[in-house]
């Protein structure tokens, strides 16, 4: 198959993953997205943040189609000398040889280092039905034991793989995050135009829950003005313990500088009396204040107790934990990082 270079031919010598996006072959085309190869060395990724309740990432895309307006991730086409953030939803790189490459790194991973899956892109995206990068390495799991793994995706694809969950979960600790940002699929359609409705995310969790599966919901990220608010949050929760969910968490919206510019343009079109607000709130900070911050953990924490939902990073059964012990476990959304 020729290749389809990204890049003029008159660009600077690239070189690392640059140079292997660019030669990456073209692999099919539709409604201005492009799938492409990605040669990858390694497929685990350490993570060096001291905050996140993971060690290690894995991602099976580069970019992701859903086109999320608050996406984090966009940074990361960047390494890939792809610097306008449309790149990011357009132009999906597949890697290759995936659980290959799973298989030779595990022996890296040290009993109690939790193990990511789709912390930088959705695992579950559009892509998946095709190329099955991430059906690959569940099966790949499901040859091991002893690992702790949790997936995050916004995509109801993920029940096409109940069986490898299931076998995945019988001898490691597996959890899924379904992220469900509000239960009103007009708002969702704008903040996430690709991603798969809000209901159709619930009843995945359903799914999983009926299926024996450690499954709940991140209601992230808490966007202020426009799903910040204990309504919005409480309609999540209230879906989420109607479906059984293990747990249920959130956190506060962080904007990037790769970010900032596709967010504020959805804004200044759907919510145009919140623009102002949003630029002084993140005009010098990707994060919000910690005032806020405190504001939203106490404010989903209650709302989590009301609806007597777990915490995503407790093992036991949520209606064995106490509320102290509970309460103990902090609100930890998860952050960006790629691989």
């Amino acid at each position: 198959m020729a290749s389809l270079p990204l890049l003029p031919d008159s660009a600077p010598k690239l070189i690392g993953i640059a140079r292997l996006a660019a030669e990456g072959e073209s692999l099919r085309q539709g409604h201005e997205v492009e799938y492409f190869t990605l040669p990858i060395r390694s497929l685990l990724n350490r993570c060096t943040g001291s905050r996140m309740p993971f060690t290690w990432t894995i991602n099976p895309y580069r970019g992701c189609e859903f086109a999320c307006k608050y996406c984090y991730a966009r940074y990361t086409h960047e390494f890939m000398e792809m610097r306008d953030g449309v790149a990011f939803e357009q132009k999906i790189f597949v890697k290759q040889h995936a659980a290959d490459l799973l298989r030779q790194e595990l022996r890296q991973v040290k009993s109690g280092e939790e193990i990511a899956i789709g912390t930088a892109t959705d695992p579950y995206q559009p892509a998946e039905r095709r190329f099955e990068v991430t059906r690959a390495i569940l099966e790949e799991f499901s040859r091991h034991k002893g690992f702790e793994i949790g997936i995050v995706t916004k995509s109801n694809l993920i029940l096409r793989d109940v069986e490898f969950l299931q076998q995945v979960a019988r001898s490691n600790k597996l959890f899924v995050n379904l992220t469900i940002t509000t239960l009103n699929a007009d708002l969702s359609r704008i903040i996430e135009p690709r991603a798969p409705r809000p209901d159709l995310r619930i009843r995945a969790v359903a799914r999983l829950r009926q299926e024996g599966l450690r499954a709940g919901v991140m209601c992230s990220p808490l966007m202020p003005g426009i799903t910040d608010s204990r309504r919005s949050i409480s309609e999540v929760a209230r879906a989420a313990a109607a479906a059984d969910a293990s747990f249920f968490t959130a956190g506060a919206l962080f904007l990037k500088p790769c970010s900032l510019p596709t967010f504020l343009a959805s804004i200044r079109e759907h919510f145009p009396s919140l623009l102002a607000s949003y630029e002084r709130r993140y005009s010098r900070s990707a994060f919000v204040s910690a005032k806020y911050r405190r504001h939203v953990t106490d404010l989903v924490e209650s709302v989590r107790r009301e609806y007597k939902l777990g915490q995503r990073h407790t093992w036991e059964d949520p209606t064995s934990v106490t509320e102290q012990e509970s309460s103990a476990v902090a609100l930890q959304p998860w952050l960006p990082f790629a691989s």
